[in-house]
């Protein structure tokens, strides 16, 4: 077991950490205040770098490297602003996997590249207002008529809603109850019958756009079809590594935060000295940096034993749930160190704290990764009904 990146991923992961220093930070409080999308020219700039499409195959337009590849620029690029890293996530954990992993090659060459290139991203939409955690509960109905099919129904809370150009959209093809009539279509955007709800405005994440999906006799062509009635299996299977991103913007806040309280700890004065020199400070350094180590073994752990393919739902979940909730705590931490100063928007911390909350909801809630380990190591499926 080597814990030592290889050169070139050192050479990588020195490049985006400087990229998020110098690049990034700098716009971190516009997107907060002003809770606005990055643009374009930004985009750009992470195409360039190749920081999108990190674990695409190179004959659709990404770099073919492994899932633990983009965990690394995502956790750069997160410790900064978990905004930030949302280019890396979509492009190389999100729903362009799906395609990737189980669409026709048609499909692939007419989806994936865009996406490479910054051109287009793709959000995943399962959430509804009434099928949340009990997914299977799904109501947004495609019916083939001809040439394509007709959506009725609307998604909730979809990251990137409104601002992405695609949308793999979870989908009852039948009246089959369960999972068994559960599909995945590609939507595009500007679609007939296909509109957005209004922007939420949320607790964190400013800068994320998320509204509802909204589809009224909306026509998609039915070769827009990656997986076919019954398939929920290989579209939850392709989660997984979305769990893997989604645990890796906890771990990158939670270093963010650490780093910044063992700066300000050294820089802060109380009775005459750093108050680094308090052991009550102390502890709760030591604290902070076992947790983050801790997470981030475990997704390390999920990635590098995923390949190139796709993590286990044990480790995906595990590594999940334990990243979520060590966010919260370590961020909560460091706003003890900094005292009021934390609690200014004048510091980092109480956006950092707000932004750690957003990820144990999204992406499965810590929860259902409870029952996932469960049913993983007991080798069942728990039935909550």
């Amino acid at each position: 077991m080597d814990f030592q990146l290889t050169e070139e991923q050192t050479i990588f992961k020195k490049m985006v950490h400087d990229f998020a220093d110098e690049r990034i930070a700098p716009l971190v409080d516009t997107w907060e205040r002003e809770g606005v999308a990055m643009d374009q020219k930004l985009i750009s700039e992470y195409a360039e770098r190749g920081l999108l499409g990190i674990t695409i195959p190179e004959q659709y337009g990404g770099a073919g490297l492994a899932a633990f590849d983009a965990i690394l620029a995502m956790e750069e690029l997160a410790r900064v602003s978990t905004i930030a890293s949302g280019p890396v996530f979509e492009s190389s954990f999100g729903p362009i996997r799906v395609v990737e992993q189980f669409g026709t090659e048609e499909q692939k060459r007419r989806f994936i590249p865009p996406c490479c290139k910054g051109e287009k991203f793709m959000s995943i939409g399962m959430t509804e207002p009434g099928a949340g955690s009990a997914l299977t509960d799904l109501t947004t109905r495609a019916v083939l008529e001809g040439d394509h099919y007709v959506v009725n129904g609307q998604k909730r809370f979809i990251s990137g809603g409104g601002h992405s150009d695609l949308y793999m959209v979870y989908v009852r093809l039948s009246e089959k109850k369960g999972h068994k009539g559960i599909g995945g279509l590609v939507i595009e955007k500007g679609a007939p019958g296909f509109s957005f709800g209004k922007q939420e405005e949320f607790m964190g994440l400013r800068g994320m756009p998320s509204c509802d999906l909204i589809f009224e006799d909306c026509i998609v062509p039915k070769e827009n079809l990656v997986i076919p009635e019954g398939g929920f299996a290989n579209l939850m299977q392709a989660f997984c590594v979305e769990r893997c991103g989604n645990a890796t913007q906890s771990l990158g806040i939670a270093w963010g935060a650490l780093e910044a309280a063992k700066k300000y700890s050294q820089e802060r004065v109380a009775f005459g000295k750093p108050i680094c020199e308090f052991q009550g400070v102390q502890f709760l350094l030591a604290d902070m940096a076992m947790k983050v180590e801790a997470a981030r073994l475990l997704i390390y752990r999920a990635a590098v034993n995923a390949g190139i393919g796709l993590p286990s739902i044990f480790e995906s979940s595990v590594a999940k749930c334990f990243a979520n909730e060590m966010a919260k705590e370590v961020t909560d931490m460091a706003l003890q160190v900094f005292g009021g100063y934390g609690y200014s928007k004048e510091y980092p911390i109480e956006r950092m704290l707000r932004d750690s909350r957003g990820w144990p909801v999204a992406g499965g809630t810590v929860q259902m990764q409870r029952i996932n380990i469960a049913g993983a190591m007991l080798g069942r499926r728990f039935n909550q009904r």
